[in-house]
């Protein structure tokens, strides 16, 4: 595609109205240091750059000076530089600067210069990041702190002093209590109960009585369980018993094995049954649980005294 596309240019028409036309691509050097003096202004065939005293303000920050600016514009224009774009350019190069803005962690202030300059020549206020900001004023890198430490080690009896420039005064006795947490907020009442939890805890208390008077009958494909004994299912006939109990509402007999190999028979209401557990309200705990299938040893159903 390359003899399809313009050949890119080195040069911009400058005009009156503190705007340049680049009648085509421009080559890199050129389009890079434009695009800092200038904003564009409007794209397609030729692109218009306006310059304004925000644009040229940014040239100058990176590092150009005003006969850097001109000289370019010089160099590069196939029109004379405009009279008002170049009396831009010099009103904000001479005013670019005289404001300085920088960041001090802290100071030093002095009505004696000459201890300041003591100071200044000290190799041991090398670590302090100290330099002058006026003849009673130095500026330095390190912590408030850090810069009292290391004045005194140096022989100088400095004071702290505050914002306002008021001398800090400190009690040598003077203890802080260390912040205390907020203690968490007391909720305005009892949370709301949850609709499935409150009818699996309704279930349960069904369940319960029905577990102290009706027999139990084993599941589908295993023996009648044996009192004091754990009842024995497969894995799959226990899962199956299990989502069959949710969906009914029926209360089941389990024998569990805990994780240190504890066992214990629980009656449990079945409420849901998702990832390899099953979440029930058990009510030998009175509270509702949530087990892991794989500890389950088997399931029987509580039949009522009818069955």
């Amino acid at each position: 595609m390359a003899p399809l596309l313009p050949e890119p240019l080195d040069h911009v028409l400058l005009q009156a109205d503190l705007t340049a036309v680049a009648p085509g691509p421009l080559r890199r050097p050129l389009a890079d240091l434009l695009g800092v003096l200038a904003d564009v202004e409007s794209k397609g065939g030729a692109t218009v750059y306006r310059f304004t005293p925000g644009s040229v303000r940014r040239a100058l920050d990176s590092g150009r000076t005003a006969a850097d600016l001109h000289a370019f514009l010089a160099a590069h224009s196939r029109t004379p530089v405009p009279q008002p774009l170049a009396y831009l350019i010099d009103d904000v190069a001479r005013r670019h600067g005289h404001l300085r803005v920088g960041a001090a962690s802290a100071y030093v202030r002095c009505d004696d210069d000459a201890m300041l300059s003591e100071i200044l020549a000290d190799r041991r206020a090398a670590g302090l990041g100290l330099r002058r900001l006026a003849p009673t004023v130095l500026a330095a890198q390190a912590d408030p702190a850090g810069l009292l430490e290391g004045l005194r080690a140096m022989g100088f009896a400095p004071a702290a002093e505050s914002a306002e420039g008021d001398v800090l005064i400190t009690r040598a006795d003077a203890h802080r209590t260390p912040p205390r947490t907020p203690p968490e907020p007391v909720p305005d009442g009892p949370p709301v109960p949850d609709d499935t939890l409150l009818s699996a805890a309704i279930r349960a208390i069904r369940a319960g009585d029905l577990a102290s008077t009706a027999p139990r009958k084993p599941s589908p494909g295993a023996g009648a369980p044996v009192p004091g004994e754990l009842p024995r299912t497969s894995p799959a006939e226990t899962l199956a018993t299990v989502q069959a109990a949710v969906l009914t509402g029926e209360a089941l007999w389990i024998g569990y094995v805990n994780a240190e190999g504890a066992a214990s028979q629980r009656v449990i209401a079945p409420v849901r049954v998702e990832g390899g557990f099953v979440t029930a309200y058990d009510h030998t705990a009175d509270e509702v649980r949530t087990y892991p299938l794989h500890r389950i040893t088997g399931v029987a159903e509580l039949a009522d005294e009818a069955g």
